[in-house]
């Protein structure tokens, strides 16, 4: 084989072997980067989840402090107060 064609082959080789290494790190950074949005999806989810008890707790206890007070809805209701002259 000649100097050149050695070289070419070389150098194709190289270039080939190179480009299988770089998909296959470009493989690994994908495959983390989605690896990272499904951790981030659970932990909105969880935060989520955490928010909604705390809306269910809160709408209970405001339940419970409805049952034990009086509450008017307008100064008509009132017993000997109306609105105001203006």
């Amino acid at each position: 084989m000649s100097r050149a064609s050695k070289l070419t082959l070389a150098g194709t080789s190289l270039f080939a072997v190179g480009t299988v290494i770089m998909v296959h790190f470009q493989q690994k950074m994908e495959k983390e980067a989605m690896h990272q949005g499904v951790v981030r999806d659970m932990e909105q989810q969880r935060i989520k989840k955490e928010r909604q008890l705390d809306f269910d707790m809160q709408k209970a206890l405001e339940e419970e402090y409805k049952r034990g007070q009086t509450v008017r809805e307008s100064a008509e209701e009132v017993p000997g107060k109306g609105l105001p002259d203006r």
